[in-house]
């Protein structure tokens, strides 16, 4: 596994932020990775894997999840407050632009982002999220988002949480549905917890039934762009994201197979997917695009 150094930075409203800062090279734009709903930097592990020393990778930890500290109210758990965090990064640590990774929420916050600040774009690989969000997806989130869960130990949990996704990950082994859970779970004294803030469901059904969000997917025209889907995803639906592949000059639509929401990197499609986003990247650069 790639090394790491854990940073923090403070949010505007005070509240302390973490991320993994994994070393690369500095004359390019890092890849600033960016999870899911209820998930932590650890997901992209197998980014820094792959790209660490070559590329500067960070990988943040919203508010409420993982390293970051929960936020005592509420209410901010929404995308224009993650954006804002995210900024308030950029600006600190001096960096122009980069190219986001965003993973489900993730992805929306790289959309809202560049409808205000595109420049701050380098590239942009949306994991398994686009402007349109099926409702079969939301339903079955909010069917688990924010409830509490306490499993005995990690052989428990893992048993638990592979028959609740199973469908999602149909070929995963043990030894892979181990590595899913120690992702996504922590210790808790004796016993196994997810490890983000149950307060993120509150404004889950909120910002899942949002307006129209076209106008923040196509405010990315002009950047690279690839779209990643799982095949067996209930939350980006097919004929959206093919309509996704039409409205960016500069886009790749990629689905991975035998996979639901969300892709986890561990995929050799999602690996190759993103190692062609980086070079659409480099290429750019070089033909002096901002």
């Amino acid at each position: 596994m790639a090394s790491w150094t854990d940073r923090y930075w403070n949010s505007a409203d005070g509240v302390k932020l973490h991320y993994r800062d994994y070393a690369g090279n500095r004359d390019r734009p890092p890849i600033l990775c960016i999870p899911g709903l209820t998930r932590n930097a650890r997901d992209f592990e197998p980014v820094a894997d792959r790209y660490a020393g070559d590329w500067r990778v960070i990988s943040i930890d919203l508010r409420g999840r993982g390293g970051s500290a929960f936020d005592p109210d509420p209410a901010n758990y929404k995308p224009m407050v993650y954006v804002a965090d995210i900024l308030k990064m950029l600006d600190q640590l001096g960096i122009a632009d980069a190219v986001f990774v965003g993973t489900s929420l993730g992805g929306i916050c790289t959309m809202a982002l560049a409808l205000g600040d595109r420049e701050r774009i380098a590239g942009a690989l949306l994991n398994d999220i686009g402007p349109e969000i099926d409702r079969a997806g939301v339903e079955r989130i909010a069917g688990w988002v924010g409830k509490e869960a306490r499993f005995a130990n990690w052989d428990e949990a893992i048993d638990k949480i592979m028959a609740r996704n199973g469908d999602i990950y149909p070929d995963y082994s043990r030894a892979e549905w181990e590595r899913f859970v120690r992702r996504i779970a922590r210790e808790d004294g004796a016993s196994i917890i997810f490890d983000y803030d149950l307060a993120i469901a509150g404004n889950f059904e909120s910002a899942a039934s949002a307006p129209d969000v076209w106008p923040l997917y196509q405010a990315l025209d002009g950047r690279p762009v690839t779209i990643l889907r799982g095949e067996l995803s209930d939350l980006l639906g097919a004929k959206v994201a093919e309509r996704m592949a039409t409205e960016l000059a500069d886009v790749e639509l990629v689905t991975v197979p035998r996979v639901g929401h969300t892709p986890t990197f561990d995929e050799p499609e999602s690996i190759a997917a993103l190692d062609r986003l980086l070079d659409r990247v480099l290429e750019a650069q070089k033909k002096g695009q901002p």
